[in-house]
């Protein structure tokens, strides 16, 4: 399939501002196909056709919706390698890599398209009425979810597939019977047409009304700006940095009616190494330590990048193994030109902070745009005093936090942000040892693992990727798992309403036979 470079306003083309180009990050080439920034006319266009067609597209039943997620799904696999092969020469990862995300993205499509055909997502909830009350009657009141109305998404450079185009904030924004108008992201703005081009498709083939999806380029902030300015759009859907994230949120609360902004926008995921689990496999935790601060060269928003260990002889050992297992680690080639010299900047940064030491450096490899591993150290003492050491660095790095006691090491706790996750490494007499530690943590952060590695999101029903600020937004919810659909609905509230003017969802018959609250108790 040939690109053209232009924007998405529903299923027409549109080109007429200036361009750019993408460029091979493992060459530093830049690839063919000019991309049209779109101009203040084109995004307004397309949220007006967003606005039209979710006056339609809000009453389309749960399995309708679902055929049309599955179906997007469909047109995307069978892009074939086509897709992965302009979406390796856009991000320098490997095919291996792409293959499995895109697996991932089609996964996605199909839960939710499985969340909408089961329907009790809507959490219908009815109260009847009771004329004889006293002393006033009970009037009958019902009530469900309903679509917010058209939202914009922003997608991530470190996920082309999984978390862009057809990824979490799009898919779940469907789900919820809300249209999306795409900011495509201007690092791989090929891949974007491509799967953009397979949501067109796919709203056609299954009678969607016509702009439920549009996709803008924009290499400008003002591009993604104009489209949270907008005062048609409802809600904004982000995943990226800090800087980028709290920016759409402070000018999504500038409007004369502000809207949601759910951001993901980075944690540096602590990970806590309780000292039996130390004793006992110091020496395999390094190892495998060391292959998730490093996979995807550490460019995952759940990158363990604080490591606490208590000052031991073993945790001295424990530091010694990862510096010789990291020390071995090529670099590897990283998204974007502007990722590898903000990981950079950020490195540097750590090293003049007073205290903070170089662990371990890996082996600078290849071409392209390298990132090398790096590996810090400090105390509790000096981290406590230097907020800044909490700050995301974005890339194949950790920092090593020492206590020198165990106070010290449950006032880092205390004292730590908001985070998409925390980890315990633990036996079963440390986390029983430590059980007052695992209940603060809970107040740090959206998902707690016990013997594992942050990185790697399970896409179910139950994940949360989520956490208290700065990791997102909002902590109440998540972006990936099927519970992500409620970012996007508000509850309705339906009083005295004859059954034939009933969303199907509360009416009596319950002709979708999904699980809701009737007085009191979850019925069928």
């Amino acid at each position: 399939m040939n690109l053209t470079g232009k924007n998405f306003i529903g299923s027409e083309r549109s080109g007429s501002g200036s361009t750019f180009k993408a460029e091979n990050p493992a060459t530093r080439e830049s690839l063919a196909t000019d991309f049209f920034e779109a101009t203040t006319a084109e995004i307004h266009a397309a949220v007006e056709k967003a606005n039209k067609a979710f006056q339609q597209y809000r009453e389309k039943t749960g399995s309708q919706k679902a055929l049309f997620l599955e179906s997007i799904a469909e047109q995307i696999v069978a892009l074939g390698p086509a897709l992965i092969n302009r979406c390796m020469e856009e991000t320098g990862l490997p095919e291996a890599r792409l293959v499995g995300e895109r697996g991932r993205t089609a996964g996605q499509l199909k839960l939710f398209a499985q969340l909408l055909r089961e329907g009790s997502w809507v959490d219908a909830r009815i109260d009847t009425a009771d004329p004889s009350r006293s002393p006033l009657p009970k009037p009958d009141v019902r009530s469900m979810l309903r679509p917010l109305g058209p939202v914009g998404v922003f997608g991530a450079s470190n996920f082309p597939l999984a978390f862009s185009v057809a990824g979490g904030d799009t898919v779940s924004a469907l789900a919820a019977g809300c249209t999306v108008v795409f900011k495509a992201h201007p690092a791989h703005p090929g891949t974007c047409e491509l799967v953009a081009n397979a949501i067109v498709e796919a709203v056609k083939q299954t009678g969607m009304p016509e702009g439920t999806f549009s996709m803008v380029h924009g290499k400008s902030v003002e591009v993604g700006q104009f489209l949270v300015k907008h005062p048609l759009i409802k809600a904004i859907g982000f995943t990226g940095s800090y800087i980028g994230g709290k920016s759409i949120f402070d000018e999504a609360n500038k409007r004369a009616e502000p809207i949601p902004v759910f951001a993901e926008m980075g944690s540096t995921n602590p990970v806590f190494i309780l000292p039996d689990a130390l004793r006992q496999r110091g020496e395999q935790i390094s190892a495998d330590l060391a292959a998730s601060i490093t996979q995807g060269v550490g460019q995952f928003c759940t990158n363990p990048g604080l490591v606490l260990v208590e000052d031991s002889a073993e945790s001295k050992q424990f530091k010694s193994k990862l510096k010789d297992v990291v020390g071995g680690i090529p670099s590897g080639v990283m998204l974007t030109r502007g990722m590898l010299d903000n990981f950079s900047r950020g490195i540097e940064k750590l090293k003049k902070v007073g205290g903070v030491n170089v662990l371990a450096t890996g082996k600078q490899a290849g071409d392209g745009y390298q990132g090398v591993p790096s590996i810090l150290e400090t105390s509790a003492t000096t981290f406590l005093k230097e907020h800044s050491l909490e700050e995301e660095v974005f890339g194949p790095s950790s920092l090593i936090i020492t206590s020198g006691n165990r106070d010290e090491l449950f006032a880092v706790a205390k004292n730590l942000s908001g985070h998409l996750t925390v980890t315990v490494h633990g036996t079963e007499n440390d986390l029983k040892e430590f059980a007052s530690l695992i209940s603060l943590l809970e107040q740090k952060a959206g998902r707690l693992i016990i013997n594992g590695y942050p990185t790697g999101v399970e896409v179910c029903h139950s994940m949360v990727h989520g956490g208290p600020f700065p990791a997102t937004s909002d902590s109440r919810t998540t972006s990936v798992g099927t519970r992500a659909i409620t970012r996007f609905a508000r509850p309705v509230c339906y009083q005295n309403f004859p059954q034939w003017l009933l969303p199907a969802e509360l009416q009596d018959a319950n002709p979708n036979q999904i699980w809701r609250l009737l007085n009191g108790a979850y019925q069928r």
